[in-house]
């Protein structure tokens, strides 16, 4: 497993301590560092591995194609961020976006806007150097405030690459985009609702 300092979690974590009593969404998957790190703040964590969620519904041929399949992506719809509006303070959203084909991504993004309460805070990772055909994914886990534990997951091909601008046009109903750009091009991005 390796470890990562993370600005963009570190800015995360800043915005729980505003108020106890938090509901905080992780679509990385339950793992007990997580839980503990969040609960011993006082705050809810709901836990869903969305990228296994995508498996599941595109993973059957052409992983891309297939969410272009009205079928498959209304099955997937139905479960994925399947929360009453207004229902999270937070997101931890990882890299799980660069997994998704443009039309899909701009629903996901519109779903994660509905489900988060004005005001709250979401971190999402994206990876940014252009010339590789896969990047790593990973299982993350929460250490401390600004460390992050990453389980490797394999390689797979992003969607597409974003840059600041597509990134700043992707969340442009949310109220600001932050980025922190890191050595290793990993583009780690706090979005406030």
């Amino acid at each position: 497993m390796e470890t990562r300092h993370s600005h963009g979690l570190e800015q995360f974590c800043a915005s729980l301590e505003e108020r106890p009593g938090l509901s905080i969404l992780d679509l990385a998957g339950a793992t007990q560092q997580t839980i503990s790190f969040l609960t011993n703040y006082g705050h809810r964590l709901y836990s869903d591995d969305f990228v296994h969620q995508l498996d599941q519904a595109f993973a059957d041929g052409d992983f891309y194609a297939n969410q272009s399949n009205p079928l498959a992506v209304g099955k997937f719809l139905d479960t994925a961020l399947s929360f009453p509006e207004g229902t999270f303070d937070g997101a931890l959203v990882w890299d799980s976006l660069q997994f998704l084909s443009p039309q899909l991504l701009q629903t996901v993004v519109h779903k994660l806007h509905r489900v988060l309460r004005p005001g709250a805070c979401m971190l999402t990772f994206f990876h940014a150097e252009e010339k590789i055909d896969t990047i790593p994914t990973y299982s993350y886990r929460i250490s401390d405030q600004k460390t992050i534990l990453l389980a490797p997951r394999g390689r797979r091909k992003p969607a597409q690459f974003f840059n600041n601008r597509s990134l700043e046009k992707l969340f442009q109903e949310f109220a600001s985009v932050k980025f922190f750009l890191t050595r290793d091009h990993l583009r780690e991005v706090i979005v406030r609702r």
